[in-house]
C-alpha cells in the first residue's frame, strides 16, 4: 500500500465564517458545507458527543482541499493561537498564487497582515507568511 495523493488539510475554527470568507478571498472555492454529528465522528475523533459544521474548499485547479471545522460540541481545549512558525504540530499552509503583492494587499484589506516580510527566494519565488483568523499562518508564494 502506498499514499495515492493528499486529500486535504484540516483546520479547526471558532469562526466558521471569517475562516471561509478569508480563504475565499485568497481564491479557494466553496466545494460544500454540512454539519456533522453522530457516533460514526466521534469513533473518528475520539471525541464523545460531536457536532460541528464543517465547510470543504477547493483551489482553482481541483488538486488541493482545505477543510474548515467549528467543533460546537463538546467544549474545546484552547491552543496559542499566535504559535510562532517554529512551533511543533502544524504550523501553516501554503498557495501558489499569480500575483503576491495582490493577494497580499486582499488579505490586509480583511485585516490580516504580514507575519514578517515578503521575500524573494533566489529567483524561483517571491514568499510572505500572512496570519489569517484565528491566527492560522498562510504562505503565500509566487513562482518567478
Amino acid at each position: 500500500m502506498a499514499i495515492q495523493r493528499m486529500h486535504h488539510v484540516g483546520v479547526v475554527v471558532d469562526d466558521l465564517a471569517a475562516a471561509t470568507e478569508f480563504f475565499v478571498e485568497l481564491g479557494l472555492v466553496v466545494e460544500g458545507e454540512t454539519p456533522v454529528e453522530g457516533t460514526w465522528v466521534d469513533r473518528i475523533v475520539g471525541l464523545e458527543g460531536v457536532r460541528s459544521d464543517i465547510v470543504m474548499m477547493q483551489t482553482p485547479d481541483g488538486n488541493g482541499r482545505l477543510e474548515l471545522t467549528k467543533f460546537h460540541s463538546p467544549p474545546s481545549q484552547d491552543g496559542d493561537r499566535r504559535a510562532p512558525a517554529n512551533a511543533p504540530g502544524i504550523r501553516h499552509v501554503s498557495f501558489e498564487v499569480d500575483d503576491v503583492d495582490a493577494a497580499v494587499a486582499g488579505v490586509r484589506a480583511r485585516g490580516a497582515g504580514l507575519v514578517a516580510d515578503l521575500v524573494s527566494y533566489e529567483n524561483f519565488y517571491r514568499l510572505c507568511y500572512v496570519r489569517g483568523p484565528e491566527g492560522i499562518i498562510v504562505e503565500l508564494a509566487q513562482r518567478l
